[in-house]
């Protein structure tokens, strides 16, 4: 019997230990999306405790503890932070099986040097070590970023952000981690949500310019896209829920967009088309720019109205969509490469169904001298553990070029989160390890280095070139 998460911990043979301690457990990180604050980076915010460091806004774990039975008031409530955490404490030993078991260890050993069991009998002692700690110098958001080796943040933000914060941390030459914007438009494209005539409203106000028509819309987009290179983004991420695509001209998008404005109805066909548009003009200027485009796909949010409305979107009610999703995304990224306008672009969906969609999907958009120009994403959200990772990795192998895969990001708002590059890191290094022991791949040392580091840091490192942003 293996020890409990030892040092050879998802390692199953001598090749994934030796692969693992030689190439991969010291390679940087490149975090290209996550939901961090900027303005805590900057300010390097500290953290009274360790349920505002673990708990506050992680749904994973809400999750699972309102699966448990745990109370709402120990949840989101009014229940106060070691309330909180003796309810998450209670509820991690119900976990078996699932990688928030393996997450809430690792972060507890590699931030904490704590490699106790966390349940309700250890709770007291564990709340008072980490506290001790967290409280001290060095626990900072910074510090915690620092000491995960991290050489680039790329935070999810609005066209209409000031970037202010971003601003600061570029001029602030005591803090070596890049933090980038990326440009996250979804609330530009939702045509049909409350609130999108009020958003148009402040585009045109950050964008100086008066926006009265769809043309003065797609100019203020523009400005802001330039605004975002200008202060170091160099990727866009799109929540697709549903992959649309409908062929639309610039004139029947006008139309769309002015009864919009208007406060007029906008038919599903309508959205769609002011959807396709719109996502084709600006995947042209992320092109133009040297950008990278992301797609979120398959995600089916706020399924529970009663508690999205008490607690708000983000808060644990989110779930896999099952659309189609093959023919609109072929025909929306199509849509770009006709006209020699794609830019490197990665797919991430939702579903595990879609494995073997986008892993052949991104072989039909490949080429123009640039490896791995179109990326299969890593697996994504609830996909982010042991079978999902490997399922994703599986197939993108079985299909395309693993070797040229970009690799893990963190898709979080905690700055604990960083570990999970390692739990990915060691099921890279023990898929590849089986393939070696059985004899599927050669023992090539030299190839392996260059396949390891490269999947882990050095593909993401080629193909962002954030080291080239000043």
């Amino acid at each position: 019997m293996k020890k409990f998460m030892d040092d050879d911990f998802l390692l199953n043979s001598q090749t994934a230990i030796e692969l693992y301690q030689n190439y991969a457990k010291d390679m940087p990180i490149i975090d290209y999306h996550c939901h961090l604050s900027p303005q805590e980076i900057y300010e390097n915010k500290t953290f009274k405790n360790i349920t505002e460091a673990w708990l506050y806004g992680d749904h994973y774990k809400w999750r699972v503890m309102r699966a448990n039975g745990i109370e709402e008031k120990y949840i989101t409530g009014d229940a106060d932070d070691y309330e909180k955490f003796l309810a998450w404490a209670k509820t991690v030993p119900m976990t078996i099986g699932n990688p928030l078991y393996n997450w809430t260890h690792l972060e507890l050993q590699r931030f904490f040097g704590i490699h106790d069991i966390l349940n309700e009998e250890s709770a007291p002692a564990i709340w008072e070590k980490v506290n001790a700690q967290l409280t001290g110098e060095g626990f900072g958001a910074r510090d915690l970023i620092v000491k995960s080796n991290v050489e680039v943040v790329c935070t999810t933000d609005d066209p209409i952000d000031s970037l202010e914060y971003h601003a600061k941390l570029k001029e602030d030459k005591e803090f070596n981690v890049k933090v980038l914007p990326s440009f996250r438009p979804d609330k530009g494209l939702e045509i049909n949500q409350a609130g999108y005539v009020e958003w148009v409203q402040k585009l045109a106000e950050v964008s100086g310019q008066n926006i009265e028509t769809y043309a003065d819309f797609l100019a203020a987009m523009s400005a802001r896209i330039e605004f975002f290179h200008s202060k170091g983004g160099r990727v866009s991420d799109h929540a697709l829920n549903t992959v649309v695509y409908t062929e639309c001209t610039e004139e029947e998008a006008a139309d769309i967009f002015a009864k919009a404005l208007k406060g007029e109805s906008v038919s599903a066909e309508e959205e769609e088309k002011y959807k396709s548009y719109t996502l084709t003009y600006i995947g042209k200027e992320y092109a133009r720019l040297g950008w990278v485009m992301q797609y979120h796909m398959h995600a089916l949010r706020n399924n529970n109205t009663r508690m999205v409305e008490k607690l708000g979107p983000d808060t644990g009610f989110d779930s896999i969509n099952d659309g189609i999703l093959a023919r609109p995304l072929s025909q929306l990224l199509n849509s770009l490469e006709k006209e020699d306008a794609l830019p490197k672009t990665i797919l991430y969906s939702l579903n595990p169904k879609d494995n073997y969609v986008l892993g052949t999907m991104i072989g039909n958009f490949q080429g123009g001298g640039t490896a791995g120009k179109i990326q299969f994403g890593t697996a994504w959200w609830f996909n982010d553990q042991k079978d999902g990772m490997l399922e994703q990795m599986k197939a993108l192998a079985n299909l395309g070029l693993f070797s040229q895969f970009i690799g893990m990001l963190t898709d979080s708002r905690s700055f604990l989160s960083y570990t999970r590059h390692e739990y990915f890191r060691r099921l890279v290094c023990d898929l590849i390890g089986s393939w070696v022991e059985g004899g599927e791949y050669p023992n090539d040392k030299a190839m392996l280095e260059k396949i390891v580091k490269g999947i882990c840091y050095d593909n993401a490192k080629e193909y962002f070139q954030f080291d080239q942003v000043q």
